[in-house]
C-alpha cells in the first residue's frame, strides 16, 4: 500500500468531511437471492461461505473505491484486495483469516481451503492488511438474524459484511446481509452498486 494525497483523488471532499467525524461508518442492509449459489455449492461440492467470499471479492474488484482506505488519518491506496473470513479454531475459539482475492475460482477455493485449515490448526491469524485492502466478513450461519450493525473501533476502517442463516421462501433462498463502510472510502451509491454487483455475480455463477 502507499499513501496518496486525498486532493488528487475523487475522495477529496469525503476525506475532508468524514475523516475526523466521531462516527464515520454507514451500514446498508440488503436481501440477496442466493438460490443459484446454493445450487452451485451442492452441485460442485464447494463451500457456500467460500462462494460468498468469492462473489464479494469479485464485486469489490469492480468498484475502484475498494482499492483506497483511510488508515491512521491518511488515505492509502492498494493494488490488491483480500476477503477476510472468521474461522473456528482447534480450541473452540475464533481466528481471523485473510484470503487473497483471485478471479480464478479454483485458485481462490484452494487458498480458502488451505489457509482456513492452517489458521484452524495453528490458532494464528493470517493477516494481509499490510499489502491488501481487506473486506471483513462474519458468517453466523447457524443463526437466524435479521441484520447486524458492526462496531466502529476508531482503529479499523475496513468495510465489513455480516450475514446469518439463509432462509427458504417459496421457490428461492434468501440471505440478508449487512454492509458497513467508512464514508471516507466510498459514498452510498458506491456501496449500493457493490451490493448489486454481488447479486449479479451470484446469478451468473455456473
Amino acid at each position: 500500500m502507499k499513501e496518496v494525497d486525498p486532493q488528487t483523488t475523487t475522495r477529496a471532499y469525503a476525506f475532508e468531511m468524514w475523516m475526523s467525524a466521531p462516527m464515520p461508518m454507514v451500514t446498508f442492509f440488503k436481501t440477496l437471492d442466493v438460490s443459484n449459489l446454493l445450487k452451485i455449492s451442492k452441485k460442485r461440492r464447494l463451500k457456500f461461505n467460500m462462494l460468498m467470499c468469492y462473489c464479494i471479492g469479485t464485486a469489490a474488484s469492480k468498484v475502484k473505491e475498494f482499492y483506497m482506505l483511510p488508515v491512521s488519518g491518511k488515505l492509502m491506496q492498494f493494488d490488491t484486495i483480500a476477503v477476510n473470513t472468521i474461522v473456528v479454531n482447534n480450541v473452540g475459539e475464533v481466528s481471523s483469516c485473510d484470503l487473497p482475492f483471485s478471479k480464478d475460482l479454483a485458485q481462490f477455493n484452494n487458498d480458502y481451503l488451505q489457509l482456513t485449515k492452517q489458521v484452524a490448526e495453528t490458532c494464528v491469524d493470517h493477516d494481509l492488511s499490510a499489502e491488501s485492502m481487506v473486506i471483513g466478513t462474519s458468517a453466523l450461519a447457524q443463526y437466524e438474524i435479521d441484520g447486524a450493525v458492526g462496531m466502529y473501533s476508531g482503529i479499523f476502517n475496513n468495510p465489513f459484511m455480516i450475514w446469518g442463516k439463509y432462509k427458504r421462501a417459496w421457490l428461492k433462498t434468501c440471505l440478508t446481509v449487512s454492509f458497513q463502510f467508512h464514508h471516507t472510502q466510498m459514498d452510498g451509491a458506491h456501496a449500493a452498486k457493490f451490493l448489486e454487483y454481488i447479486q449479479k455475480e451470484i446469478d451468473m455463477m455456473k
